[in-house]
This record gives C-alpha cells, sequence and structure tokens, in this order.
C-alpha cells in the first residue's frame, strides 16, 4: 500500500492489501476495503466509501461536491460498494442534505466517462456504459443496463432489470423488466434475453408480458391498467413490483411505442 509518489492523507482509512499506484490522491475521511486497486491518476476526495476488490481506474474521480448550488459544504458521502468497477474518468459526485449520500452497489460497472451526479442511488450488478449521465436523485435498481451515451433526467427511476438502448434521454421512469428504445424512448417490450440470464423462468417471463399487456396494449389508463391487473393477473413478487412501481412514480412511466 505504501506509494511514495501517491498523495495519501494520513487519515484515510486503507486496509492494508490496497493498490495504491503512482500518482493517485487520497483524501482525509476516506475508507477503502480490502483487495481494492487505485490507479494512477484516481482522486478520491473527502466522504468517499469504497468497498473490497473494486478497481479505480485512472483518473476516475470518487466523492467531489455536488454539482449543485443548494450545496453549501455539508457533510455527504459517496459509497462504492463492493467487487465495482469505475473505469477511466468516471466521476461519482457525494450527497447533499436531499440523502446526505450518493451510492453505487455491490458488483458494478460503471464504464468511462459516466457521472453519478449527487444523492443517485444504483443498486447492484448494474452495467452503466461510456458517457452516461445520470442526474441527480436519479434511482437505477439492480441488474439494469443502460447502454453508451443515455442520459437521465434528475429524480428519474429506472427499474429492476431493464435494458436502455444506447443514446436514450430518459425524462420518465422506466418500469421493470422491460427495453426502453426509440426516440423518443418508449417501452418496447420485455426484457426477456436479460430475464432469462438472471434465471428467471419462461412462465414468469410470460407473466410479466401479461402484466405490460393491460398497461401498454389495451388502451386503458395507468390507474385502471393497475386495477385490471390487481383483477386478472395471479399475484407473484414481478406482478406486485409492477404495480408498486407504477403507483410510486414521481415522473409517471415511459409511453408505449405506436
Amino acid at each position: 500500500m505504501n506509494q511514495p509518489l501517491a498523495s495519501i492523507h494520513p487519515n484515510a482509512k486503507i486496509a492494508p492489501n490496497v493498490i495504491i499506484d503512482p500518482f493517485v490522491t487520497i483524501e482525509d475521511n476516506v475508507e477503502i476495503g480490502e483487495g481494492t486497486h487505485i490507479m494512477s491518476g484516481a482522486v478520491i476526495m473527502w466522504g468517499a466509501r469504497i468497498g473490497r476488490n473494486c478497481r479505480i481506474f485512472p483518473n476516475a474521480v470518487v466523492s467531489a461536491i455536488p454539482q449543485d448550488l443548494k450545496f453549501h459544504g455539508e457533510e455527504t458521502l459517496a459509497i462504492v460498494g463492493d467487487n465495482t468497477t469505475l473505469r477511466e474518468c468516471v466521476t461519482v459526485n457525494r450527497g447533499t442534505d436531499a440523502r446526505g449520500k450518493t451510492v453505487v452497489g455491490d458488483n458494478c460497472l460503471i464504464m468511462a466517462y459516466s457521472h453519478v451526479a449527487h444523492d443517485a442511488i444504483v443498486g447492484n450488478n448494474v452495467i452503466i456504459s461510456n458517457a452516461t449521465q445520470l442526474a441527480g436523485e436519479v434511482v437505477v435498481d439492480d441488474c439494469a443496463v443502460i447502454g453508451g451515451g443515455t442520459l437521465v433526467h434528475q429524480f428519474c427511476h429506472i427499474g429492476a432489470h431493464v435494458m436502455v438502448q444506447g443514446g436514450s434521454r430518459i425524462g420518465k421512469d422506466v418500469p421493470p423488466y422491460v427495453k426502453a428504445a426509440r426516440e423518443p424512448v418508449a417501452y418496447t417490450g420485455i426484457n426477456s434475453v436479460g430475464l432469462r440470464r438472471r434465471g428467471f423462468s419462461n412462465e414468469t417471463i410470460a407473466a410479466i408480458q401479461d402484466v405490460y399487456r393491460y398497461i401498454y396494449q389495451h388502451n386503458l389508463n395507468v390507474s385502471d391498467a393497475v386495477r385490471r391487473i390487481e383483477e386478472s393477473v395471479p399475484q407473484s413478487p414481478e406482478r406486485d413490483a409492477i404495480i408498486d412501481f407504477v403507483r410510486t412514480s414521481r415522473r409517471g412511466i415511459i409511453r408505449g411505442y405506436c
């Protein structure tokens, strides 16, 4: 861990077997877990909490202050979970008073030049492709895959097991298990390939498709669609997750493709 060409604050809490390359900067109030590798030129700033077995590639910046004019120096965190990779020039800003922390979960891959803004919450097993930009207080649920160059507006919610086409502009919530594509972005079907890779059975995938037929193919408003789903589709964790997502959406869900 001792690297004479790195700048490491003496108060930083760094596990003994962390690898720190030359020209890394690690500030005060930082914690880094076992087995993590911080590569040359990375900057780990005040308030960073980095888990075990992470890889932080050159010129990534973790826990810079938010790009939010409402931020006034409050003590907040940027948390990166275990086994997560931040590629070149990724930026993860720390939180504001809104949530107090920005979180990237376990087993994530955040590809080069992507940005995770203040108070965003990224779940576990998420892939965010190159140059994707998450605005403040965005939520991305577990196992979502976001294609390169995607722009996600503040407060948007991307559901679990979603596949978002590269270059999309997300201004509404994307419900779980679906594909979001086209311009403007819309529901284009179930992410059946991703679901099968995650071990979902054909029966479960068919049940998810039944739910979304009511939402997108029966010419119902969202409230009526939810009521019909509850009346007609057998209860399951997936059905209930979709209903809960739709009911609690702050931005409204993406439209169907016509």
